[in-house]
């Protein structure tokens, strides 16, 4: 008789939840196959950091295929998860199917607009690496725009950046936008100011860090 089929544990999403839900499987008698849309995990609280361009995207990225090759009972696959398929134990993916017998959903979390998509297009989140390469451009094409405007208000407008959300992600970021425009790259720049640059940080709530103690929030 041939043995009985291992259950099938099918992660959805590469993230720290989803590796971790891995790993905790290593050695367990079933097999576990991890899907994610991308090759790459990504450290998401230094992103802010590849916005600003302190660190590079491999600096704070991976491969899901090498984070977990050590792990016999675990396969990878690149692949979209377009629906799940309850009651036929099987995730839809373009041009097939994953059978499960078990399913961990950890497809992680995006931004909000609060109802306003339209901004989607000219104020990116920062949930990935591409997030964060996009950023970056944008911040730093934004001193070379102000370094050549012919206007002392252009020139104010360029070295204005706003950024809605003063959770950790938002606090660090005008924190390091700051820090380049005022300590980096001030003489990299024959007429601007560098150190001039207005960071405004919009906070819908009471305080920023508002997950946090509000001494920590009086401090930030």
């Amino acid at each position: 008789n041939d043995p009985p089929a291992r259950p099938h544990v099918c992660i959805v999403g590469g993230g720290f939840a989803g590796i971790a839900a891995a790993k905790a499987l290593d050695g367990a008698a079933v097999d576990v196959t991890v899907i994610d849309r991308r090759n790459h995990h990504v450290f998401q609280p230094l992103l802010y950091q590849v916005a600003t361009a302190s660190l590079s995207p491999a600096d704070i990225s991976a491969p899901i295929r090498t984070i977990l090759r050590g792990q016999e009972n675990c396969e990878i696959v690149m692949a979209e998860v377009i629906g799940v398929d309850v009651e036929g134990g099987r995730l839809l993916v373009p041009g097939g199917h994953v059978p499960f017998d078990y399913l961990i959903l950890a497809a992680g979390a995006t931004h909000a607009y609060f109802g306003r998509d339209e901004w989607a297009t000219i104020a990116p989140g920062l949930k990935s690496l591409d997030d964060a390469t996009e950023l970056r451009r944008r911040i730093l094409l934004a001193f070379e725009s102000a370094e050549y405007e012919g206007s002392d208000e252009a020139r104010r407008a360029d070295l204005t950046f706003g950024i809605v959300g003063a959770g950790p992600t938002g606090v660090e970021l005008a924190g390091a936008i700051m820090e380049i425009a005022g300590k980096t790259i001030p003489e990299d720049y024959r007429h601007i100011d560098t150190r001039t640059t207005r960071v405004i940080l919009f906070e819908g709530g009471e305080r920023v860090l508002p997950s946090f103690p509000p001494a920590l929030s009086a401090r930030a």
